[in-house]
């Protein structure tokens, strides 16, 4: 089997260190093995994504000195494979349409007799306030469509098999308690992250995803879709997140960390890889 990473960047800012070490761990693990390393353009977003900012990321990593094995893949040209997965899910009965808005969650996840909002990988776990409406006809497209994560882990018989998965895999009730009825889509553009990136990473045959420890969390959830939607799982790698003198990891508001700003201030892809310990 040939080893096959990718970089999935995002076109809505700079990349800083924090991506730097990731694409260039994910690129020399690929070419140790003798594998492919792909890129991903994640611009699903297109109310965010910028052109101006696909054509940055493309210069920084050719300047730092990676190849790429094929044309990358841009998710905006894939809508139609997150729609036919999208009508599998609402034909199988595991999507509901969702109405509330980050206000209305917030105040039902807060009410006196709900206790304190508890946090999943989506940030408030979603009370369920639209889990039980009515679902009529075909799968709407103007509406936010959710997991019904209870009856999505009960169908998976298999579940507790994933001994080829590299890291801990959750229980159908704990889905449901440490994760909830996550968004598959959004008003504003089709699918989500956790639905493109399944898709994505099974259609380019990934084999190894690398990727910071912060998304460690999304992990059980694209297990869980990879079941539910007949797709192979990858060998995950979780790997340290780059932070700054205070310990805050970086992220693309942090315009000094940029690698753009290294480069206009004279360093080399050498100097890059110090700064990132590699």
């Amino acid at each position: 089997m040939t080893y096959i990473t990718r970089f999935a960047p995002s076109p809505t800012g700079p990349l800083h260190l924090g991506h730097a070490y990731s694409a260039i761990l994910a690129h020399d693990m690929a070419r140790a093995a003798q594998g492919r390393f792909l890129l991903r353009i994640e611009d699903i977003d297109q109310t965010r994504a910028r052109p101006e900012w696909e054509a940055q990321i493309l210069d920084d990593l050719t300047w730092l000195g990676l190849t790429w094995d094929d044309t990358p893949l841009r998710q905006s040209d894939r809508l139609p494979r997150y729609a036919d997965a999208l009508d599998r899910l609402w034909d199988a009965g595991l999507l509901y349409p969702c109405s509330c808005r980050r206000r209305d969650i917030a105040a039902a996840a807060s009410a006196p007799q709900e206790g304190a909002p508890l946090h999943g990988p989506d940030g408030i776990i979603y009370p369920g306030t639209c889990r039980d409406a009515p679902r009529r006809g075909p799968r709407p497209a103007d509406e936010a469509l959710r997991l019904d994560m209870r009856k999505a882990a009960q169908a998976l018989v298999t579940y507790h098999e994933l001994s080829d998965v590299t890291h801990p895999t959750l229980s159908p009730d704990e889905m449901v308690t440490t994760i909830g009825d996550i968004v598959l889509s959004r008003r504003d553009f089709l699918g989500s992250y956790h639905l493109s990136v399944v898709l994505d990473d099974a259609d380019q045959e990934i084999t190894h995803v690398i990727r910071g420890a912060d998304l460690a969390e999304a992990t059980p959830i694209h297990v869980l879709l990879q079941r539910l939607l007949g797709l192979p799982t990858p060998r995950y790698h979780h790997h340290r997140l780059i932070r700054d003198e205070a310990g805050k990891r970086l992220a693309k508001r942090d315009d000094a960390r940029a690698i753009a700003t290294y480069r206009a201030a004279g360093d080399t892809p050498a100097d890059i890889r110090r700064r990132v310990g590699l």
